[in-house]
């Protein structure tokens, strides 16, 4: 693929017209999204806002609402910075000075207003949307952060291998199985910081933390024929390899066996797939973060981003924040973030199939959570439902969870509905408003609010939607 599919030059341009603003700033608010993106970008802004000697504080914020529009539209801040968040809210936003780095799809309504958002000069948008780029696998929110951390001061090339780490926690690098267009340049900028190694692996998830009988049975993406959900098949696995699984009495993980112990293992597994597309999915590019010890957790970007992720989901994004900036002693807090938020994967998982919550319309597939699953993750449940055995991947997933402002909708689907014409962003955006909610997102996972009495409405409008787009 080539480099950027959309206008680089114009992108740029953008990113240093925000750098401009926040460089004569003296006060600066951050407001970024919880998930790993969104704290790897609040990070990344923080640090660059820090070594500039910009006086700023942070919040994280699940998502852009009423509360959270007063408070930028009342800031006394010179600068008020949006990070993964935002964009899809323009035409609500009245505060000077406003930047917003974000890959979300923009709020088209504040063009009634204006010839083009750019025109409109107390606002400075960097986001690749708005220069024919696609903002769920070209680059992420944290990406589009780090654009304008690096016209602020070339030095913060150090911050790369965050922008990176938010492309993978936003599953930027699962389409083509690496990193692409706009990623691939900060990857490459990340690789001469000397802060990332890329290499082709297994690009399953555990690559330092979980044992070689782990690393294989948890697999979902792809299944591994016979292996998967059973222990006693992996064994027998390394086993028939020659793989011992243990070293000086401990676990060995994958990231410890030798590279002709990888190569066995890894031809095998690729033979036993057969299918192109799951060996793609299986075999790939990943990224070793060299200045973290092996085991930590933080080595392989996957698991980096997850940790992350496990601290935002947990109310705890700060705790996320203070690694990204360099705490060590933050891991630890982050761990009982990681412990609990697989126990409540694990235990969500079980619910929907164990209840048999999974119903199907002709183009779509739902279930509903009720108060059973926290609204946080009921986005991560949906996806991992989606690559589970019982779901079809030809049909896109939707999740109900009850919130406090309403009902949290996720939707999840498989990259080959895209290439049919897809967009589940388009389609929460639409079907909420008609139910008087809101939504957004990416083509491939979008969400949205929805009253809960509207439920089986906006099914119905979802159901016609998807039926129009996917041809």
């Amino acid at each position: 693929m080539p480099v950027t599919s959309g206008n680089l030059r114009s992108f740029e341009d953008a990113a240093s017209r925000a750098a401009e603003a926040i460089r004569s700033a003296k006060s600066a608010l951050v407001i970024s999204h919880i998930d790993a993106d969104g704290i790897a970008a609040g990070s990344i802004a923080s640090m660059a806002l820090g070594r500039l000697g910009i006086g700023h504080s942070v919040v994280f914020e699940k998502k852009i609402t009423e509360e959270v529009v007063n408070k930028v539209n009342s800031s006394t801040e010179d600068i008020v910075w949006i990070c993964d968040l935002g964009s899809g809210y323009l035409s609500e936003f009245r505060k000077d000075g406003l930047v917003i780095t974000d890959h979300h799809v923009p709020d088209t309504r504040r063009n009634r207003r204006q010839a083009t958002l750019d025109d409109f000069s107390a606002l400075y948008h960097v986001n690749p949307h708005c220069f024919g780029m696609d903002g769920s696998i070209e680059i992420s929110g944290a990406g589009s952060t780090y654009m304008v951390a690096k016209k602020l001061d070339r030095n913060n090339i150090d911050l790369a291998y965050l922008a990176l780490i938010g492309a993978v926690g936003d599953f930027q690098d699962s389409r083509e199985s690496g990193l692409i267009s706009m990623n691939r340049i900060i990857v490459d900028e990340a690789v001469r910081s000397g802060d990332v190694i890329p290499e082709n692996d297994l690009r399953l998830f555990g690559r330092e933390t979980r044992n070689l009988v782990q690393f294989l049975q948890y697999s979902s993406d792809p299944e591994l024929p016979g292996l998967s959900n059973s222990g006693q098949s992996c064994v027998k696995f390394y086993s028939d390899l020659a793989i011992d699984l243990n070293y000086g009495g401990r676990p060995r993980s994958w990231n410890s066996l030798a590279p002709p112990e990888k190569k066995r293992a890894t031809e095998k597994l690729l033979k036993m797939l057969g299918n192109p597309t799951d060996a793609k999915h299986l075999y790939g590019e990943v990224y070793t973060l060299p200045r973290f010890e092996p085991g930590s957790g933080l080595r392989d970007a996957k698991e980096f981003a997850t940790i992350l992720n496990s601290c935002g989901r947990y109310e705890d994004a700060e705790t996320g924040m203070r690694i990204c900036c360099g705490d060590r002693t933050a891991l630890e807090d982050a761990e009982r973030n990681r412990t609990e938020h697989r126990r409540n994967i694990s235990a969500a998982m079980s619910y929907v199939k164990e209840n048999h919550l999974m119903r199907e319309k002709r183009f779509v597939q739902y279930f509903d959570a009720g108060d059973q699953i926290k609204e946080t993750v009921v986005g991560i449940v949906a996806g991992m439902m989606l690559n589970s055995e019982g779901c079809k991947k030809w049909l896109p997933i939707i999740a109900f969870a009850d919130a406090e402002d309403g009902v949290k909708v996720s939707a999840r689907a498989d990259r080959t509905l895209v290439d049919r014409g897809l967009n589940l962003s388009a389609v929460m955006k639409k079907a909420a408003e008609l139910v008087g909610g809101f939504g957004g997102g990416h083509s491939v996972a979008a969400g949205a609010t929805i009253p809960p009495e509207k439920k089986e409405e906006f099914l119905e409008i979802v159901e016609d939607l998807v039926s129009c787009q996917v041809i």
